[in-house]
């Protein structure tokens, strides 16, 4: 069903990587990309869960909206191992505004696909979505 506000679909392999990664945690992270030709919200790279926070930010375009989640594990100070799934809306500044203002219409809906964010950031530069907010976050 397509996005009333941008006319944006959602690809059924988005909801289901998703499932894997929150379930059986399968993935570190999941890369999503509107594909304008199509008007629909696409899977565009899976992190193995072998790969660190390092790995997932390099794997973000410098110049490209994006959607992103990140499992993100922690111990709590009781020392308690935790883990807190984020959702990160990535626009960076450098962005042609058309596919800011796509993304942003798109992202509520898209969220909603997806059943089990935790936390959700915005990030128009990396220092938005450092480790150290991302820790910060998820206390």
């Amino acid at each position: 069903m397509a996005n009333a506000a941008s006319g944006m679909a959602v690809n059924d392999d988005c909801k289901l990587k998703f499932l894997e990664l929150k379930a059986k945690r399968t993935y570190r992270f999941i890369v999503y990309m509107i594909e304008e030709k199509q008007k629909e919200i696409i899977v565009e790279k899976l992190g193995e869960p072998t790969q660190s926070y390092e790995d997932f930010t390099a794997s973000l375009p410098a110049n490209e909206c994006r959607y992103a989640i990140f499992d993100f594990d922690f111990v709590t100070e009781e020392n308690c191992q935790k883990s807190k799934i984020f959702f990160i809306a990535w626009s960076p500044d450098t962005a042609k505004v058309r596919s800011k203002m796509l993304y942003a219409s798109s992202k509520d809906r898209f969220k909603r696909e997806l059943d089990g964010i935790q936390v959700e950031l915005q990030a128009t530069d990396p220092t938005e979505m450092g480790l150290d907010v991302i820790r910060g976050r998820a206390n």
